[in-house]
């Protein structure tokens, strides 16, 4: 018997099923069982323990190990003539947290650089499909949101952060509405109650969503407040690749390379504020991830050569559903709003396997289980699951056509979700830990704070769909606020990277080459090389 059902044969077994309720099969394993079992995160062959740094000593993939352990991509000869500019705040980063920290830093008053390394707003942010959580319902409370929370992180993630989110929530919503988002309503009338939809592991109805392209809906009205906030100056195409510090030890500013014009700038501020997003690109285990191009834990490296404490440096999320097929498009995501409204995940025998609105971690967890198994399903050398959307259709006529996002994904897949299942598969969506902050982003480095999916202990070991975006407006805001209050309580000072000489010391003694650079800036896959760049320019000099 072969170890996976061939695409044709499981599609033909699928369509004979017709669309017939499909229970779930009792003695299915524990969610413990199952995670420990099948979920990547413990795989501890894949894992190495660091060796240098805040927390040596500790586990994490190897590739993150690689990152983390790394020399920086510039030396002092570098920065020789390179301009300098003044500011009062930094932002690096043009996705939601970033672009929340600098409304924020602007409304108290600072004068704010933002650096992106793309263009403002191509983040994670406008990946994010399946919506917003937010305790705005008649029959929730934020009190429900802490704990649904708390248990989907497994109990591991700073209490008080998650209470300062949850509760900022109804907050945020009203600020997004003012500021012109649109959500889905319940009513006909634009001025009707939000429609609020259940959320995997969640106990009542809480996802504000908009269509199912909720991220994009929200990175268009932040890009519209940046663009016409006085105060705010965007730098596109401009990756940080170090930060700066004083001789005391604290972050005192960027530097950063232009893309346009190749060569590196050096910006001086009193505060920086990290909002540098995931890693996904860097493929960790070998995944296929929903992150955009720039997701390469460039935040994480800088910090963590500052001095920076990480936490939850193993725990990653993998969305459950990203596309298997076909093959330019593996790893996107299918959106969860389908499964929400109760689209269901069956394998090679067209039977069901698991709750679909269980925690990510867990469904993530029980596909991987079904083709390591021989349940799942083979197309074009590519192995998934089904994701019945036709099901859906025929329970519910008229619920695909809300989905607009989903449509469109299904057109250049090359078929109609009314009638052909998409083939998924879990992808790597985001990295649940991160550099430790309190409760207003700043880091145990003075003058460093972050914000978004860099940092930890806001969603324990895995986060609840939904929390994302709240995450990031939350600490968004909140770090914004905090640096521009630091803006008048510093000196100025004399500034540099001779943090680096004491790391390289550091690598050196633990036996690490110094020939490893980082941040990444881009996959491997882009051929940017700044090395290359850097010392051309040297040379031409």
């Amino acid at each position: 018997m072969a170890d996976f059902h061939p695409y044709d044969e499981a599609l033909v077994r699928y369509r004979a099923g017709g669309h017939r309720p499909r229970p779930l099969p009792k003695g299915v394993l524990e969610p413990v069982d199952l995670l420990r079992e099948f979920h990547p995160d413990y795989h501890e062959e894949a894992q190495a323990r660091l060796a240098v740094g805040p927390n040596r000593g500790e586990r994490c993939q190897a590739q993150v190990a690689d990152l983390l352990q790394s020399n920086g991509l510039v030396d002092e000869i570098d920065l020789a003539g390179a301009p300098v500019r003044d500011t009062d705040v930094v932002i690096v980063g043009g996705g939601g947290a970033g672009c929340a920290a600098a409304l924020a830093a602007a409304e108290q008053g600072a004068r704010v650089t933002l650096l992106t390394k793309l263009q403002l707003g191509d983040s994670n942010t406008v990946m994010a499909e399946g919506g917003m959580q937010a305790a705005v319902g008649a029959d929730d409370t934020p009190q429900l949101h802490y704990d649904d929370t708390l248990q989907a992180g497994q109990y591991v993630a700073e209490r008080a952060l998650v209470a300062q989110m949850v509760m900022d929530g109804p907050g945020i919503v009203r600020w997004l509405i003012q500021l012109g988002m649109q959500f889905d309503q319940a009513g006909s009338s634009p001025f009707g109650d939000l429609l609020l939809k259940r959320p995997g592991g969640g106990s009542v109805p809480r996802i504000l969503s908009f269509r199912d392209y909720t991220g994009l809906e929200l990175m268009r009205v932040l890009r519209e407040a940046v663009s016409h906030t006085p105060g705010i100056e965007v730098t596109p195409q401009s990756p940080v690749v170090e930060l700066l510090s004083d001789e005391r030890g604290q972050c005192a500013g960027v530097v950063a390379y232009s893309i346009a014009y190749r060569r590196l700038f050096l910006i001086r501020a009193q505060a920086v504020i990290l909002a540098t997003g995931g890693i996904g690109r860097i493929h960790l285990a070998g995944f296929p991830t929903s992150n955009h191009f720039g997701a390469t834990g460039d935040g994480l490296a800088l910090a963590y050569r500052l001095g920076a404490r990480l936490r939850e440096l193993d725990s990653y999320q993998f969305h459950p559903t990203g596309l298997a097929y076909p093959r330019h498009l593996v790893g996107g995501l299918v959106s969860e709003a389908a499964r929400s409204a109760g689209a269901t995940l069956l394998n090679g025998f067209g039977e069901r396997f698991v709750d679909e609105l269980q925690t990510r971690d867990v469904v993530a967890a029980a596909i991987i289980r079904e083709c390591r198994e021989g349940r799942g399903i083979m197309r074009d050398g590519q192995m998934g699951v089904l994701l019945d959307t036709p099901g859906l259709e025929a329970a519910s006529p008229g619920t695909l056509a809300r989905f607009g996002g989903l449509r469109h994904l299904a057109a250049r897949c090359g078929h109609d979700p009314a009638e052909t299942p998409f083939l998924v598969y879990p992808t790597l969506h985001y990295q649940n830990g991160g550099i430790a902050i309190a409760g207003d982003g700043a880091t145990n480095v003075p003058g460093l704070f972050c914000a978004g999916e860099v940092t930890g202990g806001i969603h324990g070991r895995n986060r609840l769909m939904g929390n994302s975006l709240l995450d990031i407006l939350s600490f968004g805001q909140r770090a914004g606020a905090a640096a521009a209050v630091l803006r008048s309580s510093l000196p100025r000072r004399k500034v540099g990277i001779g943090h680096l000489a004491d790391w390289q010391r550091e690598l050196t003694l633990a036996g690490l080459s110094l020939t490893r650079r980082s941040p990444r800036l881009f996959p491997d896959y882009a051929n940017f090389e700044l090395r290359a760049h850097v010392g051309a320019k040297r040379e031409a000099s």
